[in-house]
C-alpha cells in the first residue's frame, strides 16, 4: 500500500470528536466551508471585492467573478461532501487540490498582469497552501478501491 494508511471513519460523537479523532481533516472541512462562504460573497458583492482586490469592476468583470465565484461554491461543496464521508473521495481531495493549485496561478498571474493589486497574493497563497495540504491528504488516503454494489448479469 506504499505507507498509505486508511482514514477512520468520523465518529458518531458530534462534531468534538469528529476533529479530535482526524483534525487534519477538520482543517480541510474548515477550508472547504471558507470556500463556499467567500465563493457565495463573490456572486451578489463581486464588483465591491473586485474594488478591494485592486480590479476595475466593470460588467464583464464583475460577470466573470461572479461565475469563478459559483466554482468555488461546486469545488468547496464537493470537499466538504467527500470529507463528511466515512471514507473521503480520493478522487475528488485531489481535484480539490488541483483547482486550488490552479486557483493560485491564476491569481498570480493577475497580480503580474497588473489586473489585481498585490493585496490579492494573499487569496493566492491562501490558495496554494490549501491545495498542499489537499495533495498531502490524498497521499495519506488509502488507494484501494471502494466496494461497491455486486452488478448481476442478465
Amino acid at each position: 500500500m506504499s505507507g498509505a494508511t486508511a482514514r477512520p471513519a468520523a465518529p458518531s460523537g458530534g462534531a468534538g470528536a469528529w476533529i479530535t479523532a482526524d483534525p487534519f481533516r477538520a482543517v480541510l472541512a474548515a477550508i472547504a466551508v471558507v470556500t463556499v462562504v467567500s465563493g457565495s460573497a463573490q456572486i451578489p458583492f463581486g464588483a465591491g471585492i473586485l474594488t478591494l482586490l485592486g480590479a476595475g469592476p466593470t460588467p464583464a468583470a464583475t460577470q466573470l467573478f461572479a461565475t469563478v465565484g459559483m466554482f468555488m461554491v461546486v469545488v468547496g461543496g464537493l470537499l466538504l461532501h467527500t470529507l463528511l464521508l466515512p471514507r473521503p473521495a480520493r478522487e475528488a481531495v485531489l481535484w480539490c487540490g488541483i483547482q486550488k493549485a490552479g486557483a493560485f496561478a491564476a491569481v498570480g498571474i493577475a497580480v503580474l498582469n497588473g489586473i489585481f493589486a498585490p493585496v490579492a497574493l494573499a487569496v493566492a497563497f491562501f490558495d496554494l497552501a490549501t491545495a498542499v495540504l489537499l495533495l498531502l491528504y490524498w497521499r495519506r488516503l488509502d488507494p484501494s478501491p471502494v466496494p461497491g454494489p455486486v452488478r448481476k448479469e442478465t
